[in-house]
């Protein structure tokens, strides 16, 4: 019997040629991170362990400024000690001057390649997946372990095979695929598995559309994502990294837990109704529905394709009286992108606030906090109870193009109800 994509990278990192689902193995990190709300803690957890020193400066990359500009004293302070923490053991990739987020910066920087095995204090550690990486969310205490002696243990995870075919229909994209998947397996229907995705659905999207798959494998409880590495990665890497890295694939005659398949070509636009991202019903089932906010950006559609995407509808358009517009890049580098390309003049002639790269409102901290009355499209991975402020508030999960419909018409509609 074959092995796995994930098989072949634990075992790889284990030591090992083969292991097997269900064993509990010691694996080495080929890439430890944490963030501006994970690092503080994990510095004191090394700290109050005793450790003196990292386990490889050059293997461990802290983005800490997901959430500036900071909302209080106590978040700068904290993040200001992680910077001197960096600079006393040498961690030169360090990141907290407003770069952003770190699912969409580190890719972009080169650090992620196939076969590699990536641990981060962050749940959406699983979207480096769509590189062929296999990305692990950790605690703040574990990875202080990891910092100090470059190695965690994993248990073997199964795979789940969810494979995308047909044609999709215009406005559906990749976010309208990953929450089809969510409707399908529900929020735990994949806990401690790998989601490998494929499939010519798949093989189409860009690997900027490929990084909203992996990104929500969290979603349903995965472990991490996974997508076989091809010649899009390669041409991706190619222009970030001349690092060398080894691809790995799932066998053949590999076993999978169980093959899911999702034919594309039967999904129009889709959202997640509160308070679950499973939750999910085509578009017309809730038209109509009065909008307060609508959020495009975040680590799942940050990218600047979900910015052209969300133009594609609203481009010489004006939102909607009474809705508030907040677009949010992921990186620095996406709104330099966005910039020179004039889609950020575009988005405030529309009448959009334009944040600071990062999280923006996503996790409820600042910069779109919602109130008890609020209702909100956003692009986001999340709409529990309290994720974007008040638990009284109402969140609907969308693609840039079901968010940029609903802002222009101040209502949940489809896209081509209004499109050009």
């Amino acid at each position: 019997m074959g092995l796995t994509a994930t098989q072949k990278i634990v075992a790889s990192h284990s030591g090992r040629e083969h292991v097997a689902v269900g064993e509990t193995v010691t694996v080495k990190v080929d890439l430890a991170m944490s963030n501006d709300m994970t690092s503080p803690l994990a510095v004191k957890q090394f700290r109050s362990a005793g450790a003196r020193k990292v386990f490889d400066a050059t293997k461990i990359c802290i983005v800490a400024g997901r959430h500036m500009p900071f909302r209080d004293e106590a978040f700068g302070k904290s993040v200001d000690g992680v910077r001197e923490w960096c600079s006393e053991h040498g961690i030169a990739n360090f990141y907290a001057d407003m770069e952003g987020m770190d699912h969409a910066l580190v890719p972009d920087l080169g650090f992620i390649r196939p076969g590699m095995l990536i641990c981060n204090a962050d749940s959406h550690a699983c979207t480096y997946g769509a590189l062929g990486a296999w990305g692990l969310a950790m605690g703040s205490t574990d990875m202080a372990y990891i910092y100090a002696f470059g190695e965690t243990w994993v248990r073997v995870p199964e795979t789940i095979r969810v494979r995308y075919v047909g044609r999709p229909a215009k406005y559906v994209t990749s976010k309208d695929y990953v929450l089809a998947t969510e409707r399908a397996l529900t929020v735990d229907g994949a806990r401690y598995k790998t989601l490998e995705f494929c499939g010519p659905a798949l093989d189409d999207l860009s690997v900027d559309e490929r990084f909203t798959i992996a990104n929500m494998g969290i979603e349903m409880g995965a472990k991490s994502s996974f997508m076989a590495p091809d010649r899009k990665v390669a041409d991706y890497l190619a222009s970030r990294t001349d690092v060398p890295y080894e691809a790995v694939w799932s066998d053949e005659d590999a076993e999978f837990e169980r093959t899911l398949d999702i034919d594309i070509g039967e999904l129009g636009p889709v959202l997640a109704k509160p308070h679950s991202p499973d939750n999910v019903v085509p578009v017309d089932e809730v038209k109509g529905v009065r909008v307060t906010q609508v959020c495009i950006g975040t680590c799942t559609n940050g990218r600047l394709i979900d910015l052209q995407q969300a133009l594609e509808i609203m481009r010489g358009r004006k939102v909607a009286k009474g809705v508030r517009l907040i677009v949010t890049p992921a990186t620095a580098i996406i709104m330099r992108q966005a910039e020179e390309l004039g889609l950020i003049d575009e988005f405030r002639a529309i009448g959009a606030q334009i944040n600071p790269p990062g999280c923006g409102p996503c996790t409820g901290w600042h910069q779109g906090v919602l109130g008890d009355d609020d209702i909100c499209v956003a692009t986001h991975n999340r709409n529990f109870p309290g994720r974007m402020g008040s638990p009284k508030a109402q969140i609907y999960l969308s693609s840039p193009y079901v968010a940029a419909a609903a802002a222009i018409a101040g209502v949940i509609t489809s896209p081509e109800a209004i499109a050009p």
